[in-house]
């Protein structure tokens, strides 16, 4: 398969053709649009306090301490996080730390 079609958002496999104005996937059948899959692309810009633009894998630096809603656990200002994880939505930030795993905002972290 060509690599510029994207996984399917439903299932995640990447077995998918374009169809007119739609992409399809050949495993579960679902079918998407093609426009929203273009501009799903151009928004995954994630810049951290300093405006430098973050990636996977990247490594990170807390830059104020963070209370973890729910618990009496506190995050550390100047602890770093070893290969981040770009997600979606309102805290764009997935990492595993020694406390466990947490969705952070990236206005709270600098590159390393």
């Amino acid at each position: 398969m060509p690599s510029h079609t994207p996984a399917c958002p439903q299932c995640t496999l990447e077995n998918t053709y374009p169809d007119g104005a739609n992409f399809v996937c050949a495993d579960c059948g679902f079918e998407w649009p093609q426009a929203t899959a273009a501009e799903d692309d151009d928004v995954a810009v994630v810049k951290d306090s300093n405006g430098q633009v973050l990636q996977d894998g990247d490594a990170v630096v807390l830059i104020k301490d963070l209370k973890v809603k729910g618990s009496s656990t506190v995050l550390k200002q100047g602890t770093k996080v070893k290969s981040i994880r770009l997600v979606g939505g309102d805290h764009e930030v997935d990492c595993k730390m020694d406390g466990g795993s947490f969705m952070l905002k990236a206005c709270f972290l600098k590159k390393a």
